[in-house]
């Protein structure tokens, strides 16, 4: 018996393929199941089963597009409402995939309502679970993504549906989780990269707490989450269109100069580092580098015209592959460096960047604005900043003081992207590409929610 990880690290998932050497069952997979189909191929295994954790809130799901291709037999929790025949899973159904491998549903509540497991058995018995948006390392699902007013009794039923996994596996059962390595499904931060029943009893917070106490961790942590999670739900119970990774159309520059000076997004996808060395002015930093989909899921309206622009076809072909995901799809290319695709050399612009050093040497009145989520601004940030998180910008920036912004996140990413938007709308910025560590180095003043000011 094998377990095969498919990572979306832009995206915080990870979706499986569990497989006895001759056929396999996919858990959790997105969109893109091309990657899945050429796993198995690798393999030489045949898919017979497709199973969902849950109903997806953070990404488009291809199950239903992976057994159409293969014949796969699709397992959804049987009390969601979908759009498609699918076989309806209830705690203790058991997927025989042959003699040797079968996977054990239980049904975990929390994440949602009907979120399910799916234990692994051997000849020799329990040997791990895919527990999707419930136990995960070092954390749990978080339970606010069906709306606030379900939350609290999402977390009490999250608390009894881990210790429930806990009871019936053995210790040295590995966990496959499908959210937490730097997702926002996830309630706290995560630890690790991977993790046995036995391991997390010692280090994960829901098996030192209480129902009560861990019910206040849980929904203190919460944060927001990216605003096209309220699309992803809907899509994955309709079930999902079948994806289209062609390439897509070329914009030739008179065009995109003409799209820039509408405001529409324009996106480009090189590193930070390289945006601010040169970039058509009005594009947005959303560089490869970093999550894109998650951010520009956040902050385009949905459905607004999109154009990438990337040095190379293989840059865009990239950054389309991850929109599709959160369905994002057929946006517009340009491919070619600023100079090249400018219509007029005066369109090539520059943006300052700096560190958290030459930020204490640029003297008072300057206009600091840090652009990170509320639990990082809570735990620590620097005195008299102003405090606008990045998916908040595009609608508050007329709160920021005249003058110069320096602008800044945790390292950067956040950082260009919240400048490139406020040198869209005509400020003059200065974005800090640097660690947040750097600030207490650099001897600046940082405060807490939780301390008195000025310490």
């Amino acid at each position: 018996m094998a377990v095969e990880v498919v990572e979306t690290a832009s995206l915080g998932d990870r979706s499986y393929l569990v497989t006895d050497g001759a056929v396999a069952a996919v858990v959790d997979p997105q969109r893109d199941i091309d990657r899945m189909l050429a796993l198995a191929g690798r393999h030489d295994v045949r898919i017979t089963h497709v199973l969902e954790t849950h109903i997806h809130n953070d990404y488009l799901s291809g199950g239903l597009e992976l057994c159409r291709l293969t014949g796969a037999e699709y397992g959804v929790a049987a009390s969601d409402v979908v759009s498609f025949a699918r076989r309806p899973l209830v705690e203790g159904d058991v997927v025989v995939m042959s003699q040797r491998l079968r996977l054990r549903t239980l049904a975990t509540p929390g994440h949602t309502f009907h979120h399910l497991s799916y234990v692994v058995e051997d000849t020799d018995g329990a040997v791990g679970v895919f527990t999707g948006g419930s136990l995960l390392f070092g954390s749990t699902g978080r339970t606010d993504l069906l709306g606030q007013q379900h939350s609290e009794e999402l977390a009490r039923q999250q608390h009894a549906s881990v210790r429930k996994l806990a009871d019936v596996l053995p210790d040295d059962a590995q966990i496959w989780p499908t959210h937490g390595f730097g997702n926002f499904c996830s309630a706290t931060e995560v630890s690790g990269s991977s993790a046995t029943v036995g391991q997390q009893k010692k280090v994960n917070a829901v098996f030192r707490l209480g129902e009560d106490e861990f019910v206040e961790h849980t929904l203190s942590a919460l944060d927001a989450v990216p605003a096209y999670y309220a699309q992803m739900a809907p899509r994955n119970m309709a079930g999902p269109e079948q994806v289209d990774l062609r390439a897509p159309a070329r914009v030739r520059p008179a065009e995109l100069a003409r799209r820039l000076r509408l405001g529409d997004w324009v996106v480009d996808l090189r590193s930070r580092r390289a945006f601010a060395h040169a970039h058509l002015a009005g594009t947005i930093s959303l560089g490869l580098d970093g999550p894109l989909a998650t951010w520009l899921g956040w902050l385009a309206d949905r459905g607004a015209p999109l154009t990438l622009i990337g040095e190379t076809p293989e840059q865009v072909a990239a950054a389309q592959r991850e929109l599709v995901r959160i369905g994002v799809d057929r946006p517009t290319a340009a491919v070619g460096r600023p100079r090249e695709l400018a219509v007029d050399a005066s369109l090539v612009r520059s943006m300052p960047s700096a560190t958290f050093g030459d930020l204490a040497e640029s003297g008072p009145g300057s206009v600091v604005l840090d652009v990170r989520m509320r639990r990082e601004w809570r735990a620590c940030h620097l005195k008299n900043a102003v405090h606008i998180p990045l998916f908040e910008l595009r609608y508050r920036s007329h709160e920021l003081a005249d003058g110069v912004v320096w602008v800044h996140c945790s390292a950067g990413y956040r950082a260009a992207a919240a400048a490139s938007l406020l040198a869209r709308e005509g400020r003059e910025v200065v974005f800090i590409d640097d660690e947040f560590a750097a600030a207490h180095e650099a001897g600046l003043p940082l405060v807490s929610d939780r301390s008195p000011p000025g310490r």
